[in-house]
């Protein structure tokens, strides 16, 4: 039996609160708001002053701020949402501080926050949310809620801080939208999406952004938590190299990061000045995408002998250094769309992938190209995923691509037939994945595939009120049976949250979409 090429176990960066892996895919995903330091360890309790520098390794894009993209720590810094989950899915207040959805289905009344405003001092009001909706739909936006955003047919004022929202049909992920949604400055967005001006209602205001370095933000001293945030400053430091990043966290430069590669956690681990801590619920998952277009991947016998040939425990090891669990379906263990049978639905075998690759008629003398983003991650999964399907009789060259690159060719379906990525949002409700990450959505999707069963799969998920309800369900698992069968999006393994963070740093949160929130946060 040929011997796999050399990989090194822990070779490969991370994808870590959604920005190892290029997250247009989808949106980064976390679960609930899970805390970096849930009990004091030592100490007299809460202390202000200080800054935080948090290691990241891309910079912020603000022309991508409406997107979940491979980098959106700062999102919850400057700006607020309207409501945000906790651990168990369950929407809790923010800037709106209580709701009520209609019997129906078909609205909902929110009653907003009324002493809250923007850096600049202007109040937000209903406006805001009107705007913010509305602002989602837009094609420029390339927003993934946007489909959500579009079921919002109308607003009924009541007031600045009182406001119906009008559905045209009952929204199942409609919590999922107001935790993904910024608010942001109505009046100055035309300035906030070339990083000129960032003016939210957040903990922290922009005071530099420097192109390549990272983002540097002060505290805003008329935050509406009173007494927040603790820290003065916080800074997100741009590290391109896995190395550098290691050295900064070694050298107390750093003090948080979600993206140090798996062969350095080691490193980190046995420093007393340093926690290490995994979320087994689910980051996203790596997959194989393939373009139903094109010639082989238009077969789906050809996808299917993809799938059964790819050894979902080596993407785990190897290239996740164990950081995940290999899983044939997108969802966490969290999801209300988890099943074992799902998660195990392929596995690892050479003999029915060389039969289904029999049975699909392709040409095993023609390489098909397989494009991945340049980086270290991805570049790993492909080269696994190269030699598999070497063994079952695909020959694949692999076509790496910058990740701004890759970017666009994910959003306008430009992809090879075959190609790797990351995606996210199936940390959410189910339905969000197939109404909005490029790669599942029904409507329009990288791989190109359409098809009306999907389609009403999708849409009898999507238009549910009780998004976790026996019959809710029972519509995921027609979702999941689509996706297994057709194989367009060939998932690999469901990744877990690696957070590294100096234990000195207390109270620092994330979100379900990789925002991250320092209200309560402080260096004891």
């Amino acid at each position: 039996m040929p011997v796999p090429p050399p990989l090194p176990s822990r070779r490969t960066t991370l994808r870590a609160a959604g920005a190892g892996a290029l997250l247009l895919g989808a949106g980064g995903g976390l679960a609930g708001c899970r805390s970096a330091a849930s009990t004091a360890e030592g100490g007299s309790g809460p202390k202000r002053g200080g800054k935080l520098v948090v290691g990241i390794n891309q910079d912020f894009t603000p022309a991508l701020l409406f997107t979940q993209s491979g980098q959106s720590l700062q999102q919850r810094l400057i700006y607020n949402t309207l409501t945000r989950y906790d651990d168990e899915l369950k929407p809790q207040p923010e800037l709106a501080k209580s709701w009520q959805y209609a019997a129906d289905g078909r609205s909902i009344t929110l009653r907003l926050r009324d002493d809250v405003t923007y850096h600049d001092g202007r109040t937000f009001d209903a406006d805001d949310v009107i705007f913010a909706i509305r602002n989602l739909t837009k094609p420029v936006r390339s927003a993934q809620l946007a489909a959500t955003a579009r079921a919002v047919t109308g607003f009924d004022k009541r007031g600045a801080h009182e406001l119906v929202l009008k559905l045209a049909h009952p929204v199942g992920n409609l919590f999922d939208l107001f935790e993904f949604m910024i608010i942001t400055d109505r009046h100055t967005v035309a300035e906030t999406v070339k990083g000129a001006k960032l003016n939210g209602t957040g903990p922290y205001r922009l005071k530099q952004w420097q192109p390549g370095t990272g983002l540097s933000l002060t505290r805003n001293d008329k935050y509406w938590i009173p007494d927040r945030p603790y820290l003065d400053a916080v800074e997100l430091r741009v590290f391109t190299q896995p190395d550098a990043l290691l050295s900064a966290l070694r050298s107390r430069q750093v003090q948080l990061s979600y993206h140090v590669s798996g062969k350095h956690l080691a490193a980190l681990k046995s420093r007393d000045d340093f926690r290490v801590r995994r979320y087994a619920t689910g980051n996203g998952a790596v997959y194989v995408g393939a373009t139903v277009a094109d010639n082989p991947t238009d077969s789906k016998d050809f996808r299917q002998a993809v799938a059964w040939g790819v050894d979902r425990e080596r993407v785990v090891e190897q290239a996740l250094g164990g950081y995940g669990f290999a899983s044939a379906a997108p969802w966490p263990k969290s999801s209300p769309a988890y099943s074992e049978a799902n998660r195990t639905h392929y596995r690892h075998d050479p003999g029915k992938a060389r039969a289904l690759l029999k049975a699909s008629g392709a040409d095993t003398r023609k390489t098909v190209p397989l494009g991945h983003p340049a980086m270290p991650l991805h570049t790993s999964i492909a080269e696994i995923v190269q030699y598999d399907l070497k063994q079952i009789g695909i020959k694949t060259e692999l076509q790496p691509h910058d990740t701004a690159t890759f970017q666009k060719k994910l959003i306008g379906g430009d992809m090879p037939a075959l190609w790797i990525n990351g995606h996210g949002f199936a940390q959410v409700q189910p339905s969000t994945l197939a109404v909005s990450a490029y790669p599942f959505n029904e409507a329009k999707n990288t791989s190109r595939f359409r098809s009306k069963a999907y389609t009403k799969a999708v849409h009898e998920a999507w238009e549910v009120k009780e998004a976790d309800s026996p019959a809710a369900r029972a519509r995921y698992q027609k979702i999941s049976d689509l996706l297994l069968d057709e194989a367009f999006i060939i998932d690999l393994a469901v990744q877990a949250q690696v957070e590294v963070a100096a234990k000195k740093l207390r109270g620092a949160t994330l979100g379900k979409f990789s925002y991250l929130n320092l209200d309560h946060a402080y260096l004891a």
